[in-house]
Formats: structure tokens, C-alpha cells, sequence
């Protein structure tokens, strides 16, 4: 009984890492994912401030992608960030953050 507790418990626990991994940056980059909540990591690239508009390009094994914030980090450092995936005739896709 505590054996088959145990199994449960653990695939449980798996199900519940995977479904909360962040996805890779050509992954989320289709329509399937605009408007929805996404999570990646990546390095920070090409940081812009002009005005109150701040952006910065992430970047990592399988692609780059633009992600508006408020407060931007520095370049080449690892991050990673959630936001919404928006799909922008000039812009392409970009992140905006839940900050």
C-alpha cells in the first residue's frame, strides 16, 4: 500500500515539473501560443530604452525573440521570464512581461 502511495505520489510530482517547464524560444513562437502565458530562459541581448519604452532581445539555442518590460536587465545575463506572447504586425512576436 505505501509502495503504490509512493509510484503515485512521484509520477504526480513529474506530471505536475513538466507542465510547469519553460518552453524553448521556437516553440512558443507560433499562433498557438498568442494570448497565452508563456515562460522562457534565455540571455539578454540588445537592450533598448526610449522613454517609458524599455525592450530587449532574449535569446537562446533555437532562436531569439523581443520581450517589452519596464525594468530591463543587463546584457548577457540569464534570465528567465513569463509574460504573454503577442503577435505584432511590425514587431513580429515579442513577450510582454506581467510586471
Amino acid at each position: 500500500m505505501k509502495k503504490t502511495l509512493l509510484i503515485i505520489i512521484l509520477i504526480m510530482t513529474a506530471i505536475l515539473l513538466v507542465g510547469c517547464a519553460s518552453k524553448t524560444i521556437s516553440e512558443i513562437k507560433t499562433q498557438d501560443y498568442v494570448g497565452k502565458k508563456v515562460t522562457i530562459s534565455g540571455t539578454v541581448k540588445n537592450t533598448i530604452k526610449i522613454g517609458p519604452i524599455s525592450a530587449y532581445t532574449l535569446e537562446d539555442k533555437t532562436g531569439q525573440i523581443g520581450v517589452a518590460t519596464q525594468k530591463l536587465p543587463n546584457e548577457g545575463k540569464q534570465v528567465t521570464v513569463t509574460g504573454v506572447l503577442i503577435k505584432d504586425t511590425l514587431f513580429g512576436y515579442y513577450i510582454k512581461l506581467d510586471e
